[in-house]
């Protein structure tokens, strides 16, 4: 088996394929980890209770696959053929083979493509309200977008947040009717249009955020303890969309109740194929299902289904 990504999904089907000796190589690429990497505590992952670092907790992901005999090898996927078996991975001038290849490559959270922004990741600026939020009760803070994900993150932050600023590049949105009308009746929710952040203002954490109207080029700051960027997620896709069926995101496509893709023997899993949910429990509970699913694929070509089927799984 070969699993390219490294992250909450790539991790946990390796852990599960070195359990039932398929021999996993990971494939993990130079940025391993995924968006925990770039994230700060993590308090909703069970098990752990005091809350981890992101970037620690990928560490334990990793360690543990390892310690059951997954294979890593951390450098980027340059092509990949999956027009026959066995399945070719290549990386650079190597070209690698398996029965079985799980796709777990991700998707990476659009920026504002600040200096600062990338300064204070961690530190107020977040890509996740449903992560995040609860470090900011009693605060002010700030969602950057226009689309229905903004309105969510919105929502979602009046929870715990003070007061919630949206700022928006238009007049006008993106987002449906009825979530603009759901934010526009909440109290704790202020807007401001035609205007884009140009700069994340604060040392070692965010302090407020600095604006510039479209229009007339105006710079104005504002205090805030806290800015989430909502203006889209991309699927790292970019390797797979001529031979795996995608959505018109790029997203891929599987089988209803399974991570099998189009293409018999490769499976999806984790965020490069679910733009709903995006937690990185539900990237790890698809990589358990991506492993289960390619043992009882290769169970089945060599005649053995029932007992893949039957097989211990904790």
């Amino acid at each position: 088996m070969i699993i390219i990504g490294g992250g909450p999904a790539g991790y946990t089907a390796a852990l599960y394929a070195a359990r039932a000796n398929l021999r996993p190589l990971v494939i993990e690429g130079f940025n391993w980890g995924g968006q925990l990497m770039i994230t700060s505590d993590v308090e909703n992952y069970p098990g752990y209770t005091d809350g981890v670092l992101g970037p620690e907790m990928m560490q334990d992901f990793r360690r543990q696959s390892e310690r059951f005999g997954a294979e890593f090898l951390t450098d980027d996927v340059t092509k990949v053929d999956f027009s026959e078996q066995p399945l070719r991975v290549s990386v650079e001038g190597d070209e690698y083979e398996a029965h079985t290849v799980i796709v777990a490559t991700g998707a990476t959270a659009r920026q504002l493509g600040l200096e600062s922004e990338q300064k204070l990741q961690g530190r107020g600026v977040s890509y996740c309200a449903t992560c995040d939020a609860a470090f900011f009760p009693g605060k002010h803070v700030v969602v950057v977008g226009g689309g229905d994900s903004a309105m969510e993150e919105a929502t979602f932050l009046t929870r715990f947040a003070a007061k919630v600023t949206i700022v928006h590049r238009r007049d006008e949105f993106r987002a449906s009717q009825i979530m603009l009308d759901r934010d526009r009746a909440s109290d704790k929710i202020d807007w401001i249009t035609t205007a884009v952040v140009d700069e994340v203002l604060g040392e070692d954490r965010v302090t407020g955020v600095r604006l510039r109207d479209v229009n007339t080029d105006e710079t104005w700051d504002i205090g805030a303890d806290g800015m989430f960027a909502a203006i889209g997620h991309d699927p790292n896709t970019g390797l797979f969309l001529e031979q795996l069926d995608h959505d018109d995101a790029g997203y891929l496509i599987t089988k209803s109740g399974s991570t099998e893709t189009n293409v018999p023997g490769v499976f999806a899993v984790g965020d490069v194929q679910d733009h709903v949910y995006r937690q990185a429990v539900t990237a790890a509970g698809s990589g358990c299902m991506g492993a289960l699913d390619a043992e009882r694929y290769l169970a089945a070509r060599e005649g053995h289904l029932m007992a893949a089927e039957a097989a211990p799984r904790m």
